[in-house]
C-alpha cells in the first residue's frame, strides 16, 4: 500500500461519504491497495447439503468465472492448479490448452493472476492426507503434485503459490502421531518453498481451524502455522516461506486477526497473501460477504495492515450461496473498502491513539476511535 500525509488528506475531500462505484477504484489507486477475489468465487456453488445453488445453468468454466470475476470490477484474480490439470493414465499432467485458454481470457478481460492455490485436497486419492498421508509413496506424490503447482504460477506469472493443507490433519484422538505428522508437514514445506525460491516466488501456507478434517486441520492457527514457515526458514537458511491469513479462520478459532499481523513481523514471517470474507467463532467455514459481521474487528484488521507494511493483494476468498455471484462479489469489494477507509482515519490519528493505548484504560481508545467505527 502507498500511505502518506498528503494522500491521507484526501479522505476529508475526494473520499468524503461513503465509497461505492467508481469512487472505490479511485479509492484503491489512491492508497496503492490490490484487490483480488479467487476465480471461485464466480461460482457456482454446491455443499453437501444441495448439490447446486443455480435453478439457472451458470458457465462455470474457468473463462467463465474469470469474465465475472471482471464484471465485478476487480482488478486481480486466484487460481488454481486443478485448472490446469487432465488426467493421463495414472498420471495427472498440466493441460497446455488449458493453459492457453486461461491466459487469453486474463489478457482479455485484462486481470493480474495474483496466487495460485493448491487444490490438492480435491482429489480422493489424498483424502487420508496430502503432503502427511501416511503412506510413504502417496506422501511423496502429494509433494510432487504441490511442486507442480509451483511450476503453474511461475508459467501463469503468479507472484505466489500456496498450500493450504485441507485433507492434511485428524478427525478423532489417537488417530495419528501428531509430531510424526508435523515432521513429514516440515519436511514437504521445505521442498516446496525451496522450489518458489528457485523460481522468485512467494510461497505461505494457510491456517485452519477445522473443515473438511473436523477434529483439526495440521495447522489450526496462524501462530502454528507461523511456527512451521519459521522452523523451514532456519533449515532453509533463507527467509522462503510466509503464511496466507484468511480473515475468516482467525474468526473462527475467535484470534483477534490484528494480532495476527503484528505477531508474524515480530516473528520476521512473511505474509504471503491475504483471504478476506466473514464468517463465526468456532463455525464452519462460512465465507460470506466481508465487512458483514463486526465492522471494528475488519478496521482493526486493515489498520494493522496499514501498520505493518502490508504490501501484497487483498483477495476475496467467499461462496456465498444463495447470491448472484457478481453481486456478491461487487459488494465485498465495496464494503472493505469502507472499512480500509475507516482505517485509514484511524491511522490519520495514530498519535492520538497511541497517547489512549499508553493510558491502559480502553475507554480512552474508544473515545478516540468511536465517531469514526460508528459514524
Amino acid at each position: 500500500m502507498h500511505v502518506t500525509d498528503d494522500n491521507l488528506k484526501l479522505l476529508a475531500t475526494e473520499f468524503a461519504g461513503y465509497l461505492e462505484g467508481d469512487v472505490v477504484d479511485a479509492f484503491f489507486e489512491a492508497y496503492g491497495i490490490q484487490f483480488s477475489a479467487g476465480h471461485w468465487c464466480a461460482g457456482g456453488f454446491s455443499d453437501r447439503f444441495c448439490r447446486s445453488y443455480l435453478e439457472e445453468p451458470l458457465d462455470e468454466s474457468a473463462v467463465g468465472q474469470i469474465s465475472r470475476v471482471a464484471a465485478a470490477g476487480i482488478k486481480g484474480v486466484e487460481l488454481n492448479n486443478e485448472m490446469f490439470l487432465t488426467e493421463h493414465g495414472n498420471e495427472l499432467v498440466i493441460d497446455e490448452a488449458k493453459i492457453r485458454e486461461v491466459q487469453d481470457a486474463l489478457a482479455h478481460y485484462k486481470l493480474v493472476p495474483t496466487n495460485m492455490n493448491t487444490n490438492i485436497w480435491t482429489r480422493a486419492r489424498y483424502r487420508m492426507g496430502g503432503i502427511t498421508n501416511p503412506d510413504a509413496g502417496r506422501r511423496k506424490e502429494g509433494v510432487d503434485y504441490c511442486l507442480q503447482t509451483v511450476e503453474l504460477a511461475k508459467r501463469l506469472n503468479c507472484p505466489s503459490a500456496q498450500l493450504w493443507p485441507g485433507s492434511d490433519g485428524w478427525d478423532y484422538h489417537f488417530e495419528v502421531n501428531y509430531g510424526k505428522q508435523l515432521d513429514w508437514f516440515l519436511d514437504g514445506c521445505v521442498e516446496i518453498a525451496k522450489k518458489a525460491q528457485s523460481l522468485g516466488l512467494k510461497f505461505g501456507t494457510e491456517a485452519k481451524q477445522k473443515e473438511p478434517r473436523e477434529g483439526n486441520m495440521i495447522l489450526n492457527t496462524t501462530a502454528k502455522a507461523a511456527l512451521v514457515a519459521k522452523t523451514v526458514n532456519e533449515t532453509v537458511g533463507e527467509t522462503v516461506m510466509g503464511v496466507v491469513i484468511d480473515y475468516g479462520h482467525e474468526q473462527m478459532v475467535g484470534n483477534q486477526p490484528a494480532d495476527s499481523l503484528y505477531l508474524l513481523k515480530r516473528m520476521r514471517v512473511p505474509i504471503a497473501n491475504f483471504h478476506i470474507n466473514a464468517a463465526k467463532y468456532n463455525s464452519n467455514d462460512e465465507d460470506r460477504v466481508t465487512g458483514t459481521d463486526d465492522i471494528w474487528r475488519l478496521a482493526e484488521f486493515c489498520y494493522a495492515a496499514i501498520d505493518t507494511g502490508y504490501d501484497g493483494w487483498f483477495g476475496e476468498d467467499q461462496f456465498t450461496y444463495r447470491m448472484e455471484p457478481i453481486k456478491a462479489m461487487s459488494l465485498s469489494k465495496e464494503l472493505f473498502a469502507n472499512a480500509m477507509k475507516k482505517a485509514l482515519r484511524i491511522y490519520l490519528v495514530r498519535e492520538q491513539l497511541t497517547a489512549a493505548q499508553d493510558t491502559g484504560d480502553a475507554g480512552n481508545v474508544i473515545d478516540v476511535v468511536k465517531r469514526i467505527l460508528n459514524g
